[in-house]
């Protein structure tokens, strides 16, 4: 990897979005670049910068090796790599939510753009399977939430103070992978790992959900939340003792092996916490049938890992859960001292292919 002689200047965000249109990045001026921590072999990585279509920029998986962003995206003087993103700032196409989150990319450098099959894994299941890069995968990861927003429109509505540290995002392209228009590929998540914390309370709650796999206008696709410390979204008690406190770290192994998807969370002071669930089915991570649910799981869509600071608090006021109406100027300086963004940092974040349950 490149060096370059020590700057006697703070790089501003303004300068890195010249940077970005094609030049090369000065060093950071702690000399530590993210890829330094964190192996950025096979990641591409999403900010809440505007790139030339207006929508979020994206850096490839070519140029993260020797890319950082001083507000959004750097290495700290702990060892740790910061993902911060403000609630009001470019988004992708399909959400109204900021990010400066990683999204996996299995060839790595080799090519091939998101939805290429070499790019993504799938269940055993799925007929398709040998088509894909990997049957399966691991995701290993170890944060600590530094901020949630702590202002919203609409207090009450679940995504309200929280973020989303990892997830398991599917496809959503079916023609190109089946070549008909069948019952699968509308791009749910059978996972995201949220971190929500109340202003007034003492600690925040971790837990994840599993999205029904089921078409966006089906009143039953819904979000079922499962407990790992503290409460669910929609709980407004403070989870006090039973809960992690910003700044405290904790750890997450998303392991899908075969069909079935190991969910591990670790840290210092609590329990450690596990689940299971067949993503093939539609038997739930409690192992009762959920009748409302697609009877097929997610069996013939295709995935791939997202690790970051993927903000829940969007800006947009609008009917509907998602739509919390929270606060934010655009500009980062204002909105960081307002505290209107999210910001997570990662320890570890660390991909593999998936392993057999030891039990």
């Amino acid at each position: 990897m490149t060096r370059y002689p020590p700057l006697k200047y703070v790089l501003s965000s303004v300068s890195v979005s010249i940077l970005l249109s094609g030049c090369t990045l000065p060093p950071p001026e702690n000399g530590v670049w993210p890829a330094d921590i964190i192996d950025l072999s096979y990641w591409k990585i999403t900010l809440p910068l505007e790139a030339n279509s207006g929508k979020a920029r994206e850096v490839s998986v070519s140029d993260i090796k020797t890319f950082y962003n001083t507000d959004f995206f750097y290495a700290n003087t702990e060892g740790g790599v910061v993902f911060a993103t403000p609630n009001k700032a470019p988004t992708t196409g399909g959400s109204t939510n900021t990010r400066s989150e990683l999204r996996q990319m299995m060839n790595g450098n080799s090519g091939g753009g998101p939805k290429d099959k070499m790019n993504n894994f799938a269940l055993a299941a799925n007929p398709n399977a040998k088509k894909f890069a990997g049957v399966g995968g691991q995701l290993k990861a170890t944060l600590k939430v530094d901020a949630v927003s702590l202002h919203a429109g609409y207090p009450n509505k679940p995504p309200a103070y929280s973020m989303v540290v990892g997830q398991i995002h599917a496809g959503k392209d079916e023609y190109l992978l089946y070549g008909t228009d069948d019952q699968f590929g509308w791009g749910n998540e059978p996972i995201k790992i949220y971190y929500k914390k109340w202003p007034n309370h003492t600690t925040g709650s971790v837990f994840w959900t599993y999205e029904k796999n089921l078409p966006r206008k089906d009143p039953n696709r819904t979000d079922v939340a499962y407990p790992v410390w503290g409460n669910t979204w929609e709980n407004p008690t403070d989870p006090a003792a039973t809960g992690i406190a910003l700044g405290e770290e904790f750890s997450y192994v998303i392991n899908v092996h075969n069909n079935i998807m190991y969910l591990t969370f670790t840290t210092k002071n609590q329990a450690e916490v596990n689940y299971q669930i067949d993503l093939s089915n539609n038997i739930d991570a409690y192992g009762k049938v959920d009748a409302l649910d697609n009877p097929d799981g997610y069996q013939k869509d295709w995935f791939y890992f997202k690790a970051g600071a993927y903000n829940q608090c969007s800006s947009k006021d609008a009917p509907g859960i998602w739509y919390t109406n929270c606060p934010g100027t655009g500009d980062w300086a204002i909105d960081k001292a307002n505290g209107d963004y999210a910001q997570a940092t990662f320890y570890n974040i660390e991909l593999s292919t998936s392993e057999a349950p030891s039990n």
